[in-house]
Parts: C-alpha cells; sequence; structure tokens
C-alpha cells in the first residue's frame, strides 16, 4: 500500500467513513501526477474549464458601440441635441462645398473662383433652406407619421408640389436679388429656369427620397438626405448663376 492511502486511512478512518467519493476527492486535490490512473481519469473529468473572463468579452462588445463611431456619432448626437442649428450649419456647408464643385466643373482653367458666388449660397442654406427643411420634415412627420409604402409616396407627393416649387422660387429670387437683378428680370428668370429645374427634381428626388424614408433607419436619415442634395446642389446652384435673361 502507497504512502498516500496510508495516511489517507489514518486521517479519515475516525473522522469520516469510507467512501470511494472521499477517496477520489482526496486525490483529486492532491497533485494528480501521484494518483492512482482511476483517479487520474476522475480529475480530467470534474476538472472546471476555463472561460474568458466577462470583462473581456465586454471590452469587445464595447469597441463596435456607437460612441465608437467618431465623427458620425458626434453629427447624429448633435442632431438630436441641436437639429435646427446642426442642420441649417450642414445645409450651408453642403450648398458652398456644391457651389465649388460646380465652379471647378464649368469655368476654364485660367478663370478664378468667384467667392462670393460661395458665399451667397452658403448663405442661403444657413439662413433659409436649413430652417425651412427641419420645419418641414417636421411637419411632414406629425401629419404623415407612419413609414409604410403609401405614407412615403404620399410624402414624396407633397413635396414635389408644396415644398419644392416654393423652396426653389424663394432660391431663384434670392440668388437674383443679390446679384443686383430688379424685379421683372426675377420674374423673367423664374420663366426661364423655374419649370426645368423643377422637372429635373422631378426625376431626381422621388428616388433619393423613396430610399431615404423607406429603407434607410431614422438615425442615418439626414447623411443621406445631404448626399442626395450635395449632388442635387451642384446643378442647383448651376442654374442660378446662369447669365440673366436680358444678357443671354
Amino acid at each position: 500500500m502507497s504512502s498516500n492511502t496510508t495516511f489517507f486511512f489514518s486521517r479519515n478512518v475516525l473522522t469520516k467513513p469510507f467512501s470511494l467519493k472521499n477517496h477520489l476527492l482526496y486525490f483529486s486535490n492532491s497533485n494528480p501526477s501521484h494518483c492512482p490512473p482511476h483517479v487520474r481519469r476522475y480529475h480530467r473529468l470534474t476538472k472546471t474549464p476555463s472561460y474568458p473572463k466577462t470583462s473581456h468579452r465586454h471590452s469587445l462588445s464595447s469597441s463596435s458601440s456607437p460612441g465608437k463611431l467618431g465623427f458620425l456619432a458626434w453629427y447624429l448626437r448633435k442632431i438630436q441635441t441641436h437639429p435646427l442649428v446642426t442642420k441649417s450649419i450642414t445645409s450651408s456647408l453642403i450648398f458652398g462645398a456644391a457651389d465649388f464643385t460646380s465652379q471647378m466643373i464649368t469655368l476654364h482653367s485660367s478663370a478664378s473662383y468667384d467667392l462670393k458666388r460661395a458665399s451667397r449660397m452658403a448663405v442661403y442654406g444657413l439662413l433659409i433652406l436649413g430652417p425651412s427643411q427641419h420645419m418641414w420634415f417636421n411637419f411632414l412627420s406629425k401629419v404623415l407619421p407612419k413609414r409604410d409604402v403609401s405614407t412615403t409616396l404620399k410624402k414624396i407627393l407633397m413635396g414635389q408640389t408644396l415644398f419644392g416649387p416654393v423652396i426653389n422660387t424663394v432660391f431663384f429670387s434670392y440668388n437674383g436679388a443679390l446679384q443686383g437683378e430688379s424685379g421683372p428680370e426675377i420674374i423673367a428668370r423664374l420663366k426661364r429656369d423655374l419649370l426645368p429645374t423643377l422637372l429635373g427634381g422631378a426625376m431626381f428626388w422621388p428616388l433619393c427620397d423613396f430610399v431615404t424614408f423607406k429603407f434607410i433607419p431614422v438615425h442615418l436619415q439626414p447623411l443621406m438626405n445631404s448626399s442626395c442634395a450635395y449632388i442635387w446642389t451642384i446643378y442647383l446652384t448651376y442654374m442660378a448663376n446662369r447669365n440673366n435673361v436680358s444678357n443671354a
């Protein structure tokens, strides 16, 4: 009989009844290499497996949380906390950048950029378009709160028949007035440019609006709308800065 077995009997014969369970527990708590083969097998079977710490898994999941998205998360927070100011500044930056892009496309290589024109477009986005879009979309969300196909089409129709004509009329009038055009010249510009602009918008915006309202998550809709607006504004600033009718 081995020394470990002798010690086990001398220790437990008077205090604990002999049992296979006590025998195995004793050897499993000792060095497994000194145990008989059947005890070593028991030790392997009863050994508790180790798992990754919860804090490690939590750190991995938290690394992909919305707080790690950088500028996008910051922008979406500003949309929630300061919607009017954020949308107005966004509209101003989009109009200014789109006008620069329009000038890059239309100007000759020897011509210089018209900073007054770009500033005029940026101010329009800041003071007129940004606030008006904020009020318009809030109005639509109250009147038509659903997001099904039928409601989405109604929103698109209202935008094309109500908001679009009004905001484009204001845009051409504002731009013409700051360029020094008289009242009759502004009216002549509206007769020449407003209808083609509305027709172009009727081909461009319904698809963008449908995708935005129907498929894009709510917290990403402002970013999607801004992306579409940048493309559209390049065309719009080109139309607005054409020669007036008297010089055409």
